[in-house]
């Protein structure tokens, strides 16, 4: 049986959340010449549980400070974020992880 890729949005958003992968992940991220390992994953999957319990993305400050509380301070901070995801991170972990665009990002 053949899988179909998720649909995705104009900006290439998951349609529908729950379709969400490590695989798809890994896909995505591929689009955007990014390699997912490790510590990509572990960061994505916070930003998803941070979602599922409060059904927003957070904002970057926020995110980056819940990062330090659950990963350890070595990794909360915007650089760590930054070499993950360059360019706009909360956007680009919120397409990899198959999340809503942030509402803060253009």
């Amino acid at each position: 049986m053949t899988h179909l890729p998720p649909e995705r949005d104009s900006e290439g958003y998951l349609v529908d959340l729950h379709q969400w992968t490590p695989d798809i992940a890994r896909m995505i991220a591929a689009e955007h010449d990014i390699e997912l390992g490790k510590e990509h994953l572990e960061v994505i999957l916070l930003l998803r549980e941070f979602y599922n319990e409060y059904s927003l993305t957070p904002a970057v400050r926020v995110f980056i400070k819940h990062i330090g509380n659950s990963l350890g301070q070595d990794k909360g901070n915007s650089l760590y974020l930054m070499k993950l995801f360059p360019g706009t991170p909360m956007k680009l972990a919120c397409l990899i992880g198959g999340l809503p665009k942030p509402t803060n990002c253009l």
